[in-house]
């Protein structure tokens, strides 16, 4: 059964401007506490309306909201109904990576890294095609419970930690390398002057007579 909106109500003074409006709340499972989240739950109701009528449905904090005017009775009628319908396991919706980013504060550098040793999981790729370019893109998506128990396990934090103990790990022996080829080729350089110096029968005598003074 499609979810009901939670209000419908009608606004406007006379009878051609007045408006029809419904409401219906989004639980914080599904938007994770990011607007970029509410937003992209916005653009997914919009596109499954008819083009006539997506900018008439807008996300607002924590709920989505559609006002038409009242004269528009049958398209208010479908639009509510197409978005109940998308509205019913919401929660599942893909994560996209930038809103994976707003609800975990991480950056892209950290994002693209932990999916590439595995701890940030993904689900899948979606592609797409974006205004202005001539190319499709190509990007992961995200289990929206994957990235509900990242952020409630504070994962991303410890992640951080273990990332710089790494590179702080990584720069020790990068340093101790260093040193032991700097101390082999030193080595190695004075073998060779050693190797280069005549040994002259009787040099110690001849310079101590001071005859080259």
């Amino acid at each position: 059964m499609a979810a009901a909106p939670d209000r419908t109500s009608e606004q406007g003074a006379s009878t051609a401007k007045a408006s029809v409006v419904a409401e219906w709340t989004l639980p914080p499972s599904a938007t994770l506490g990011s607007s970029l989240r509410l937003k992209g739950i916005e653009r997914e109701i919009r596109a499954r309306l008819p083009w006539a009528v997506r900018t008439f449905a807008k996300a607002d904090t924590g709920r989505i909201i559609l006002r038409m005017l009242k004269t528009d009775t049958d398209a208010f009628r479908a639009a509510s109904e197409t978005i109940s319908r998308t509205l019913e396991g919401i929660e599942s919706l893909p994560v996209l990576p930038r809103e994976a980013e707003d609800i975990l504060t991480i950056s892209a550098r950290e994002r693209h890294k932990w999916l590439k040793d595995g701890r940030l999981k993904s689900i899948g790729t979606r592609t797409v095609k974006m205004r202005g370019r001539s190319k499709a893109v190509t990007f992961h998506v995200f289990d929206p419970r994957h990235i509900e128990d990242i952020l409630d396990r504070d994962l991303a934090s410890a992640w951080r930690e273990e990332d710089t103990r790494e590179v702080t790990e990584n720069r020790r022996r990068g340093a101790g390398k260093a040193a032991q080829t700097r101390a082999g080729k030193r080595q190695r350089k004075s073998v060779k002057n050693d190797a280069q110096t005549p040994n002259l029968e009787g040099w110690d005598t001849f310079e101590a007579e001071g005859l080259l003074r």
